[in-house]
């Protein structure tokens, strides 16, 4: 039963001791937040290195077991979905780090929280998932993931993690990464307006926003308005740097809240 509510999650963990102890080269004398400790072989590492480790799992019997096998002064364990844990609850501020071998499923939610709190992170992703972060304009893999990852950090590859340094064995490669806050937030209405543009990233910005006008609250008579007033209108956001939709997006965003 067990292993297939694990399944059913889309667990898999971390059993090489190694790949444990790149990951927690960062983790020297700092509050260390973790996401998805499941078997802690990442955690027990941690607590040899940091001040303190917050680990945050929403499985009960992992989380049970986990609490079981590792008795520590430093560690406080959350048993709870971290998507729906507050900040007091994480004791936010004192956070200096985020290092985790993450649940794939969350992985593009984690890393938007990332920016947002402008926090360091070190984690262990799916190798494609990685491709898509760093892609270049013109490439089939840039997304808004792309363009949220280049404005809101500096991001280093540090090993490639083979399927099989997991258990049980998942489909894909992973790699672990180290990305830095570039010290610079994306606004709410300005994200919305990213998001609208990447999701449909081959049409013109014109008709990606016209698509998109119930999204906004708008009828297609006032987009279109505010449209005739956008230079870059024609262009289409698969070729635009991160740097080029980032000020389109504000332009829009002012004129959307402004109609």
């Amino acid at each position: 039963m067990r292993n297939r509510k694990v399944h059913r999650m889309g667990q898999v963990f971390l059993v090489n001791q190694h790949i444990a102890e790149v990951e927690a080269e960062h983790a020297l004398g700092k509050t260390v937040l973790e996401i998805g400790p499941g078997q802690g072989i990442l955690t027990k590492v941690l607590l040899k290195k940091a001040k303190k480790v917050i680990a945050v799992e929403k499985d009960p019997l992992l989380a049970n077991s986990l609490g079981a096998r590792i008795r520590s002064r430093k560690l406080y364990l959350i048993n709870k979905d971290f998507l729906d844990t507050s900040e007091d609850e994480l004791e936010l501020s004192a956070i200096d780090i985020m290092i985790s071998n993450i649940p794939y499923s969350l992985s593009g939610r984690i890393i938007e929280w990332l920016a947002e709190k402008q926090m360091q992170a070190v984690l262990c992703l799916q190798k494609e998932f990685v491709a898509h972060m760093l892609a270049k304009p013109d490439m089939r893999e840039y997304s808004k993931l792309s363009v949220v990852t280049a404005l809101s950090f500096r991001v280093t590859k540090i090993i490639d993690v083979p399927r099989g340094n997991f258990r049980p064995v998942p489909l894909v490669d992973s790699a672990v990464i180290y990305m830095k806050p570039l010290g610079s937030r994306i606004d709410k209405e300005t994200m919305a307006v990213l998001n609208a543009l990447m999701q449909h990233k081959k049409k013109t910005v014109r008709n990606a926003m016209m698509d998109s006008e119930e999204a906004f609250g708008k009828t297609k008579r006032e987009m279109s308005r505010i449209m005739e007033k956008v230079s870059q209108s024609g262009r289409r956001a698969f070729k635009m740097n991160p740097q080029e939709l980032l000020v389109l997006a504000k332009e829009l965003s002012v004129s959307l809240s402004n109609t």
